[in-house]
């Protein structure tokens, strides 16, 4: 039975509708992701979800006698508690049941024959709910959270009132783990959390926590560790995908593949219809010309929306000035800040590293351990408190600050484009209009949003705008602090796309990879993207001590947790290796059968025309259909028309998707259907001449 449930739940804001006709359910202990464009409605459905909002349609349902708890953007506190005092709010029930528990046993102290019995019942009942709501060891339950979270014992007793925004943020987190509902609906938990606090907030969630998890999170690889449900917002619907992020990515590729070819197909049935039209509308067939024209405009008032975002990200940067060897060199840099109470807080000591051209560096360690400060001692707006730094010839750096400054907010997007790129190369390099447009395009912006102003965007589209005047200002370094900080997914695997490092394969001289060649040095938590893009990392530690790796942020993980006898992360890698390869075995065989797609297909046209080519003129052979006449050949391809528009309609509904062996069993059945029509077409053709 399901935990929490809505029900053709509907919403707008004014006459923009956000949400419709959205249904979903939730079942006990099951892990959801829900995943979408910014602005597409998924914090609209989350507190709907939680009741912080009640929907212009629709219902929602829990399941009586659970819990739900939801994450809020904006907490609360006692100004007057301490750190950990506030913790303990979270176990507010537990208290109460204590609390419970002590006046029965007082009452029990006088108590007799049945009433004590009736009152030892109540004791057992009140003992289990204890029990299940954490027990007695609640301190090393507080002390537990808080510690994942990042807090040390230091800042147990600080007031909270002297706590930060991103510290408030993540003691919120803790009341809401600490307290155990039955259901909980996270926005974003991951805003505040460094990487150790994401894998840790991963691996409580996986291995801990026992309720039912509704998550919205731009954290890929956080996706793809917790959840076994995707539940995508596009355009007001919920499309559900089974499976974790990257099982989500494919089946969505292949649901848009399909939603795409049957958009194609109608286009292209529309464009057959039109051409008959025209040529019979004042001959002897009008008639039929004219109900066919009736037919025309009532399919195009019902045809298929064009899938959005199909087309993966193509960039063509200007071509940036090649740097020396040496891009940085660092030489014994130290530097440290004193703390409020006089003592000194030493971010790095002793440091020494050379940056040379072409490679990428990720920097990662936890809040407050000085990433950003080394960046800006690595580029000269900062000294260092010792050592030596120098920059290479040649180099042209491109910096994207966590706070940007000096924007034009009264200029529209595209113009905004414009602008930062000639700004950044102090005038060697303008876009045209349509140049600019076309980079909006690729960084996402569609062409109502390229004319809003700067000043009115959201900090994920501002980010965008910036990134994409950065890629295109012919940069041969980029410095990027935390880029995906306010960027929904989809322009997090644009940026990714970008920033992959080119690959050239050595048996097919093919290259892939992103459209920036230069330097790279990412400051970020983003797992996902550090992945993808970095094959050097600088590790600090936070107490001023710092490791280079030569390798990718997944090969230094696994090594951290072989080190820490942690075996089993090893053991998953390989396991989710071993399912890839296995994956990849079964859609290489599905190609085999399916004859490669539309690119088998045109491959094997080609085939037969280069055949025909080289053995000279030949008879023209008969199909299986050369026995029929053009009236039957045109009834039986209108048959087959409408077996193919009925499939089309079936593999464009969202819900087929969900079921992987169904959707198959469609492509395949459209497939034969396809190739029916094809010849019956061809024959009529031979016929008509």
């Amino acid at each position: 039975m399901p935990i929490l449930t809505c029900t053709n739940v509907k919403h707008a804001y004014g006459d923009d509708i956000i949400l419709e006709g959205v249904t979903m359910s939730i079942e006990p202990g099951e892990r959801v992701g829900i995943v979408g464009r910014n602005g597409g409605g998924k914090s609209t459905l989350i507190k709907i979800l939680a009741g912080e909002l009640v929907p212009d349609e629709g219902q929602v349902v829990l399941q009586r006698g659970e819990r739900l708890g939801y994450l809020k953007q904006d907490p609360e506190f006692d100004a007057g508690q301490t750190l950990r005092q506030a913790a303990e709010h979270g176990f507010a029930e537990l208290s109460a049941l204590h609390a419970e528990l002590d006046g029965l046993f007082e009452t029990m102290a006088g108590a007799e024959g049945e009433a004590l019995d009736k009152l030892l019942n109540q004791q057992a009942e009140l003992e289990r709910k204890i029990e299940a709501a954490g027990g007695y060891a609640i301190d090393h339950k507080i002390d537990e959270i808080l510690h994942g979270l990042g807090f040390t014992d230091a800042q147990f007793g600080v007031p909270v009132s002297g706590l930060s925004g991103g510290q408030r943020a993540r003691l919120s987190l803790a009341q809401l783990l600490l307290s155990q509902p039955g259901v909980l609906l996270l926005d974003e938990p991951t805003n505040h959390l460094d990487l150790d606090g994401r894998l840790w907030l991963e691996a409580f969630l996986k291995e801990e926590y026992p309720g039912a998890v509704l998550m919205i999170s731009h954290d890929r690889a956080m996706l793809n560790g917790v959840v076994s449900r995707i539940a995508e917002v596009e355009r007001g619907r919920l499309i559900d995908y089974p499976g974790n992020y990257e099982a989500f990515r494919r089946l969505r590729a292949e649901r848009r593949e399909a939603q795409y070819r049957a958009w194609a197909n109608e286009q292209d049935q529309f464009k057959k219809e039109e051409a008959f039209i025209r040529k019979f509308k004042a001959g002897q067939r009008a008639k039929q010309a004219r109900g066919r024209e009736s037919r025309l405009e009532r399919a195009k008032s019902e045809a298929i929306e064009r899938p959005i975002e199909l087309a993966d990200l193509r960039l063509s940067l200007p071509k940036a000035e090649r740097t020396g060897d040496l891009v940085v060199v660092a030489r014994d840099l130290a530097k440290k800040y004193a703390n409020d109470d006089g003592s000194e807080k030493v971010l790095f000591h002793d440091l020494s590293l050379t940056i040379g051209r072409g490679e990428r560096w990720g920097i990662v360690g936890p809040n407050g351990a000085g990433k950003t400060t080394l960046v800006k001692c690595l580029l000269g707006e900062l000294e260092p408190d010792a050592g030596t730094r120098s920059i290479g010839a040649k180099v042209d750096i491109g910096y994207f600050r966590q706070v940007p400054d000096g924007l034009r907010l009264d200029l529209s997007v595209a113009r905004f484009v414009q602008d930062r790129v000639k700004k950044e190369t102090d005038g060697r390099v303008s876009l045209s209009e349509q140049e600019a447009r076309n980079l909006c395009g690729a960084f996402l912006f569609s062409g109502d949003e390229q004319e809003k102003e700067v000043g009115l965007l959201s900090g994920g589209e501002r980010a965008r705008a910036i990134m994409a005047g950065l890629l295109s200002s012919a940069k041969n370094v980029l410095v990027l602090d935390e880029p995906t900080n306010h960027l929904d997914i989809s322009s997090a695997e644009r940026l990714e796309e970008s920033l992959a490092a080119p690959r050239e394969d050595a048996k097919t001289g093919e290259k892939t990879g992103g459209a920036f060649d230069g330097t790279l040095i990412l400051i970020s938590h983003d797992r996902a993207l550090i992945d993808a893009t970095c094959d050097h990392l600088l590790v600090l530690d936070g107490q001023g001590g710092a490791e280079v790796f030569l390798g990718t942020w997944s090969e230094w993980a696994s090594g951290r947790a072989v080190k820490a006898g942690v075996a089993g992360v090893s053991r998953g890698n390989e396991r989710q290796q071993r399912a890839g390869a296995e994956g990849t075995r079964r859609n290489v065989e599905k190609g085999r059968k399916s004859g490669g797609g539309d690119a088998g297909d045109a491959a094997k046209k080609a085939g037969a025309k280069a055949s025909l080519a080289t053995s000279g003129p030949q008879e023209k052979s008969k199909s299986k259909f050369s026995w029929m006449r053009v009236e039957q050949l045109e009834e039986k391809i209108a048959f087959y028309e409408e077996q193919l528009a009925e499939l089309d309609e079936a593999l464009a509904d969202p819900d087929v998707w969900t079921d992987h062996e169904k959707a198959n069993a469609l492509t395949d059945k459209r497939d034969v259907v396809k190739r029916e029509l094809d010849e019956l077409e061809a024959e009529w053709v031979r016929k008509a001449e």
